[in-house]
């Protein structure tokens, strides 16, 4: 009996031991809820480009300039409780996917802006933020913080704008005459725009929308017409509207820092005749 005994108790014991550690492993689980993407609710989700044809000014003798309708995006996100500790970010990130920017003097040649590292297939997007608010778009209405604790959840809503508004040069802009030469203007570009929930300290990203959107400009110039009278647009007059995804992609890495579109986009000359020449270099 003794023997049974012994044999018996160190392994009451073990287990009582055991049932005491997952007990207690299940109760700080449940003291510390996770962030997950189906806790948080997306709604009103909206995005559009404005129903207006690009307006081209003329008013400066050295530059055409163009004002494109502005893309619209908008939505509302109700946020689980955050935990002690943690802070998570709800905003808009956006990525270039595809530029094509061509303006064109005659048969002269044409200045081209150009990403190098989506021309030569080295990056699928490069950022589009604002230069400072990495890894967002902008920090004023298109991201919210949210800090823990939070002891019910949090109602938000986050949007943001984006339009084009370049100037070009009458003049070849390699040349030191100020005759106008400019004949055409092409652009067209693409975009994705994420809606995204990011921890500050974890870096852990939740995409909880995907929008692809394009712009695209054409305007025809008769630089013998006197200034003012000039260019006008050709195609057709409104931007097809954008396109919000029934399933989320994935955001490359290029589309999370440094550089963003602006810096890393260079200005060539492509003459009809010759090597091509960089105007402006990357920042």
């Amino acid at each position: 009996m003794n023997v049974r005994y012994t044999q018996i108790l160190p392994s009451l014991v073990i287990l009582t031991l055991l049932l005491t550690r997952a007990m207690g492993c299940i109760q700080s689980i449940a003291c510390k809820p996770r962030i997950r993407r189906e806790n948080i609710v997306v709604y009103e989700v909206s995005a559009s480009i404005d129903q207006c044809p690009t307006v081209i000014e003329e008013n400066s003798p050295i530059v055409l300039r163009y004002k494109t309708p502005y893309f619209r995006a908008s939505a509302g996100i109700v946020m689980p409780p955050v935990p002690r500790n943690e802070t998570w970010t709800v905003g808009w990130i956006q990525a270039c996917t595809q530029m094509e920017f061509y303006n064109t003097y005659g048969d002269i040649g044409m200045s081209s802006w150009e990403l190098p590292e989506l021309r030569e297939g080295r990056a699928k997007a490069i950022s589009d933020s604002d230069g400072v608010s990495y890894p967002w778009y902008g920090n004023t209405t298109e991201t919210v913080t949210i800090s823990g604790p939070t002891s019910k959840p949090s109602r938000l809503t986050v949007s943001m704008n984006d339009n084009f508004y370049p100037s070009v040069t009458w003049a070849v802009p390699v040349s030191n005459s100020n005759a106008p030469m400019l004949t055409h203007i092409t652009r067209d570009q693409s975009f994705i725009t994420w809606l995204v929930a990011l921890n500050s300290a974890t870096k852990e990203r939740i995409v909880l929308q995907t929008v692809r959107w394009r712009m695209h400009v054409d305007i025809a110039v008769d630089p013998s017409m006197p200034l003012g009278s000039r260019a006008s647009l050709v195609g057709r007059p409104h931007q097809e509207q954008p396109h919000i995804l029934a399933n989320n992609e994935p955001i490359p890495p290029n589309a999370l820092g440094r550089p963003n579109a602006n810096d890393a986009q260079v200005l060539m000359w492509r003459p009809r005749r010759g090597a091509p020449l960089v105007v402006i270099p990357s920042k």
